[in-house]
């Protein structure tokens, strides 16, 4: 995932706020909860953040082709 945080926010606030977010949508949509996790674990405690800069064109390149790997080796399970 590659975000732009405005320097106003810090980024452990802005992934606290995604992580958290997220494992509720997945708790909800796959585990048929009803209520958020109160005093359970879902995701791992650590996260990695890096600048981009002027690299940034790579970095979205590499993503393409992982995307495009992922979904080739979901296909290759399918069959």
């Amino acid at each position: 995932m590659m975000i732009s945080i405005p320097p106003k926010y810090a980024v452990s606030q802005i992934v606290g706020f995604i992580r958290g977010k997220s494992a509720i949508h997945i708790a909800r949509t796959y585990l048929d909860r009803k209520r958020n996790f109160v005093g359970e674990h879902f995701l791992a405690r650590g996260y990695f953040a890096s600048t981009v800069g002027r690299d940034e064109q790579v970095i979205r390149d590499y993503m393409r082709r992982q995307e495009a790997e992922d979904r080739r080796i979901d296909q290759l399970q399918l069959m």
